[in-house]
This record gives structure tokens, C-alpha cells and sequence, in this order.
């Protein structure tokens, strides 16, 4: 793992995802090493092509000295985690997550924030403070062992519904994000039974296969479920699997009076 300190000018950047204004990344690249990530995209931008995602991270040592409110609008939504995880192993020795939470406290800014590791429990003394503010964990695959080959670093998934629960317990708004959804692997509907009682609402997005993820996917699938193969090709071509699955969501989450949203992004063709 090689690990770099940075100074970036800036923390909070103007977003181009539909529910999020604003975002704020601590880090760049992510220890928990996903498999199916698609966010080392921004490699080519950072100067780390050629790294292998979940090997490297930047750490933007000065992120809480630049936060500035002055120019967002106070019902903007900042979103910390877009494209790294905000509580990686990392954020337990440099805080920096923290103290960024620490700096918006006095401003009360509208604020989300999205997870799949169990740290983010540290700090509830601060959460607990923000009057406007809820807190995501990302759970795709139950099962423990595909977990880990899919998702190396990060929590299990029985940890993160347990973080679910006791964020929940504590009186913070909270949401199950279901991401991604791997076709015939992700039991959607044993998740929210598992976290009903804890999530807000739920959020369910796809698994995209795009070329800078493909190969690890297809190699996880070789290696654990090789019959799954020629479904995921054939996803690649057209988006009906998904558009049914879209269906199947809508239906069961109304029938079971589930608050929910579906944010599918069925990709290029590759």
C-alpha cells in the first residue's frame, strides 16, 4: 500500500450526481480494494495510472483547513464518500474524515454520509450533533466469503448492518444502500428483512460493468460462480435483467410500504 500526504486547495466540489450538490472525498482511492469499483476512473486524473485500485491512497492532509461554506447555499446536500470510502482503515490514524465533521459542526450544513465499514461508529459523539444529517451503509453481497474476495478491506457484511442498527439506535437518520446488486447473488429482499427495522429507506443500485472493471469481475465469477457467466454477458448487451429487476424493487418495496429509490445506471456496451 503506498500511502502519500497531500495538500489539495480544496475539499468540497460541485457534484454531478442526481441527490448530491456538493461532495467531499478525504481521500484519493480507497483501501477496501472492490473488485467492481468503478471509481478508479479517476486515476487518469490524479496521476496513479497504472496502479492497481485499493493499492494506493493520497491523503489530503490539509482537507479541514480548506472547507468554506461561503459560496453553497444552506439546503445544499454535501455528500462525504463519493468515490472513497470516508472511514477506510486509514481514517483510524489520520482523522481526517473526523476533523472535517468537526469544522462543518458550527454551520450545520445539510449533510450525507455514505459507508461500508463499522469506524464510522467512532464518531457518533460528533453525528449525533448535526441536526440534518443521515448516514449510508452499503451492503451488495450477504454472504461472507464472496464478501471478502470481493470486497478485501472493508467491514463484513454482518458488521455494517450491525453499524446500521446501532446508528439507528442512536437517533441517526439512516438508509441501506444496496449496491451493487449482482445478478442472481444479491438477495435484495433478505437485506431489507434483515435491516428493516434500522434503515430510513432503502437504495438499490446496479452492478455496472464497464472496461476498467470487467476483468475483476469476470474473474470473480470464473472462480466462484462460473455458471453466472453467460447471464452477465448477455446484461452487457441489452438492459432487460435490469429493467425487470427495476420492476420486481418497485413492487415488492410498495407492497411492503418500503420508502425507497432505484438509482440504475445500466452503462456502455463493452
Amino acid at each position: 500500500m503506498k500511502i502519500k500526504e497531500k495538500q489539495v486547495k480544496s475539499i468540497i466540489t460541485k457534484s454531478n450526481l442526481p441527490d448530491a450538490d456538493f461532495v467531499m472525498n478525504p481521500y484519493i482511492g480507497c483501501q477496501h480494494a472492490c473488485k467492481y469499483c468503478y471509481a478508479d476512473f479517476m486515476k487518469r486524473f490524479t496521476g496513479h495510472n497504472g496502479e492497481e485500485w485499493g493499492s494506493f491512497v493520497d491523503v489530503k492532509i490539509n482537507a479541514p483547513e480548506t472547507i468554506s461554506l461561503r459560496f453553497i447555499k444552506k439546503d445544499s446536500l454535501i455528500l462525504i464518500g463519493s468515490v472513497t470510502d470516508p472511514y477506510q482503515p486509514l481514517e483510524a490514524k489520520y482523522k481526517i474524515t473526523r476533523e472535517c465533521l468537526e469544522r462543518l459542526l458550527e454551520s450545520q450544513p445539510r449533510l450525507e454520509i455514505l459507508t461500508k465499514s463499522s469506524l464510522v461508529l467512532r464518531d457518533l459523539d460528533l453525528l449525533k450533533q448535526f441536526k440534518n444529517l443521515r448516514v449510508g451503509v452499503s451492503v451488495g453481497v450477504l454472504d461472507n466469503d464472496l464478501s471478502r474476495k470481493l470486497e478485501p478491506c472493508a467491514s463484513s457484511p454482518k458488521q455494517r448492518l450491525e453499524t446500521l442498527k446501532r446508528l439507528h439506535e442512536e437517533g441517526i437518520r439512516t438508509y441501506l444502500f444496496i449496491s451493487p446488486m449482482f445478478p442472481e447473488i444479491t438477495d435484495f429482499k433478505e437485506l431489507i428483512k434483515l435491516s428493516r427495522e434500522y434503515a430510513d429507506e432503502v437504495l438499490f443500485e446496479n452492478l455496472n460493468i464497464r472496461a476498467n472493471n470487467k476483468r475483476n469481475i469476470f474473474n470473480f465469477l470464473q472462480e466462484n460462480r462460473p455458471e453466472l457467466i453467460p447471464l452477465y454477458e448477455q446484461i452487457q448487451k441489452d438492459q432487460s435483467y435490469w429493467n425487470g429487476l427495476e420492476k420486481e424493487i418497485s413492487k415488492y418495496c410498495e407492497q411492503s410500504k418500503i420508502p425507497y429509490k432505484i438509482y440504475f445506471h445500466h452503462g456502455r456496451k463493452k
